[in-house]
């Protein structure tokens, strides 16, 4: 099965961007390039909101039940107040803004906007801009876990602590060859998964003895073999929240597969869906996967049918 498809009594008009389940609740937020932030109970099967934008909006966060961001084309990065309905610009790009994320040990609000730059604000204090590193390159993804921030630039991936950002760190190269199209970081572990443009997955997780740490590099198209490889676009990786070594991969091909990190086995495959995955969603008890099938804007011929979300168990 490929799940239980999302109702719209309006259906979403342009690609999905990013999809993400709140914090303690099945309320899933989602980011279109159709200008809309909507927050839809899953539970209920119902839109608990709609709110229009004049920017397509790129990335999608959650602060708490009540709280959200995106991130807008026109370098925007935007606060909600899911009770009242009202919406508030938190601070800008000079660019696109393309990559939005909150911090709970921090109580900061992070963005990356191709102006190459990443900016942050402590969401205790009134729109006063706390950070800004300049990485001098595009970054294509970032990813939080506890006091820890790592961004994918070309084919490194850079970690900052949250405590201190404007500290210099050294970049940590990936074994890939290729640019990383997402990064994801091990919820409760020090660690990470990127994937790439090339339709690989480079996961790295630490651990208290150096002879369990796992890292290695494996091809996650499923028709991918050592005389044919297909060269598909991991567009997002998401690690299941109760079960560290449990992670999903989403392509542009529409392939969603799961993958046990410590047996490197594969877990399952569901069907192929009609558009590339442009974003998944695990909820809080690691039960619920939310599949966001859409076309993506990164190849000419890229198919596009309509953009739909689907959950499955």
């Amino acid at each position: 099965m490929t799940g239980v498809p999302l109702v719209f009594d309006s259906p979403i008009q342009d690609a999905i961007s990013s999809i993400q389940f709140a914090p303690q609740s099945n309320n899933l937020l989602i980011s279109s390039w159709d200008s809309c932030l909507r927050l839809y109970d899953v539970n209920g099967s119902v839109l608990r909101l709609e709110a229009s934008s004049e920017a397509s909006l790129l990335d999608c966060c959650f602060q708490n039940e009540l709280v959200g961001f995106s991130a807008g084309s026109d370098g925007s990065v935007r606060r909600y107040d899911f009770h009242s309905g009202t919406s508030e610009v938190v601070g800008n790009h000079d660019d696109l803004s393309i990559c939005v994320g909150y911090s709970n040990e921090t109580c900061q609000v992070i963005s990356v906007g191709l102006d190459n730059k990443i900016l942050a604000w402590d969401t205790r204090m009134e729109k006063e801009l706390l950070c800004l590193v300049n990485v001098g390159s595009e970054v294509q993804s970032l990813s939080l876990s506890g006091f820890e921030m790592m961004v994918a630039v070309g084919r490194s991936v850079y970690v900052y602590d949250l405590r201190n950002l404007a500290k210099s760190i050294p970049s940590k190269k990936s074994d890939m060859d290729v640019n990383i199209k997402c990064i994801s970081s091990v919820p409760h572990s020090r660690g990470f998964a990127v994937g790439s443009v090339d339709g690989r997955v480079a996961l790295e997780m630490s651990s208290s003895s150096d002879s369990n740490d796992i890292r290695y590099m494996f091809r996650c198209h499923p028709k991918s073999t050592e005389k044919r490889l297909h060269l598909v676009s991991v567009n997002d990786i998401v690690f299941n929240t109760l079960m560290d070594s449990a992670f999903y991969t989403g392509d542009n091909e529409g392939y969603v597969i799961g993958w046990d990190a410590q047996s490197r086995k594969r877990l399952f495959e569901l069907p192929r869906y009609p558009n590339s995955i442009s974003s998944l969603s695990i909820n809080n008890k690691g039960q619920l996967l939310a599949v966001a099938s859409s076309y993506t804007y990164q190849e000419a011929k890229e198919r596009r049918y309509s953009s739909n979300i689907h959950t499955t168990n």
